[in-house]
This record gives structure tokens, sequence and C-alpha cells, in this order.
């Protein structure tokens, strides 16, 4: 006995075809086809789900990312012992200390900052330098940069020297820069704070 299905992706299906097995195996599926055109004209209202979910994908999303913060922020703080720096912490997870004290001003939001600097992973790997003799300029305010970067420029003053470790969220966070930062990186940088300009109108 052969028949012909529409569509069926079903296991023990082939072709639109039931593929032998036995009367046993066909009574069992006649009874769930019986069960199944049954549900399916009963009068209840099919129950849809909505977005109830919602709030456990939310929570699993909030659990995760405090474990990778705390996972970080230990790997910063070994790092930090290890080499002995000083650093201050500024509350957002940037750890920063000034190792060269400038003389001039203190950089203000919407002010272009004029910088020279390193940056490496935390495991030592150099992944990005400025050109040694024109500095690179950003304004400050305008979401140009990391943000770990220019919550660590506005600490500054020209002519200071500075240590920077940023955590993944602020730096370029679980994507990396699709370049030389992978993932998650947490980065060193060491800036030369060389001058502040005004911002552009």
């Amino acid at each position: 006995m052969t028949l012909h299905c529409q569509e069926n992706n079903a296991p023990g299906f082939a072709g639109g075809m039931i593929l032998p097995g036995g009367s046993a195996s066909f009574i069992i599926w006649g009874l769930g086809l019986c069960l199944f055109l049954l549900n399916s004209c009963s009068n209840d209202p099919v129950q849809v789900k909505g977005t109830d979910h919602m709030p456990v994908a939310e929570d699993t999303v909030v659990r995760y990312n405090h474990e990778v913060v705390m996972e970080e922020n230990q790997e910063i703080e070994d790092f930090i012992l290890r080499y002995h720096w000083k650093m201050n912490n500024s509350g957002t997870g940037l750890r920063w200390m000034i190792y060269k004290n400038g003389k001039g001003r203190v950089t203000g939001s919407g002010e272009i900052a004029c910088i020279k600097y390193t940056v490496r992973l935390i495991n030592g790997d150099l992944v990005y330098r400025s050109d040694s003799i024109k500095p690179f300029e950003f304004e400050t305010g305008k979401a140009e940069v990391p943000n770990g970067l220019e919550e660590g420029v506005l600490l500054m003053r020209e002519g200071d020297h500075a240590r920077l470790i940023l955590p993944s969220h602020l730096a370029f966070g679980l994507l990396g820069d699709m370049d030389k930062i992978r993932n998650r990186a947490i980065l060193v940088y060491d800036i030369e704070l060389c001058l502040v300009k005004p911002g552009r109108k």
C-alpha cells in the first residue's frame, strides 16, 4: 500500500512514500495521524508563544556579561600586580596612572586631543602605534575612539604620559575591531598627550 504526501520531511518518509516497517509501524503512524487531525480540528485556539521567554534570555545575557566583567577584572588585577603598577580605578573599569606629569591644561569635552600612543594586548603583543612624527588627533565627545581611551585622555593634561588599561567593554567589545584586535580583548595603552586644541566648529 502506498500513500502519497504533498510534503513531509519527518523521519520514516522518503519521496512522499511510507518506508516499509511492517503493519505495527503503519498502525502507530495511523494513530499519530488521527491524533494530529483531531487536534487540528478542535475548537480550542492554538496557543502561540509570546515573548514570555525574553526575561529568561535577558537574565542569561546579564549573567554572562557579569561573568565576563569579573573574569576580565581579575585578569587586569593580576597584570597590575605582576608589573607593580600603582593604578587608579575610575569606577567604569578603566585603570589609569600618570607616570610623567605635564604642565599644560586639562583636556575638556569637545576639544581636540593630540596624542602619541602604543596599544598592546594584555599579553604584551603590540597591535597599533601612532605615527612617530604626526600625533593622532580626535575630538572628545564625538565617539571617535573607544570609550576607555577618551575617558583616560579627559583625565590628563598637556604633557602628561599615562598608562591606561581598558577592559573589553571600554575598548572594542565582543567583536574586536575586525582587524588586529580580537574579540573581548583587554587593551593596554601608553599615551602622551601632546596638545589640546579647540574643537571643530
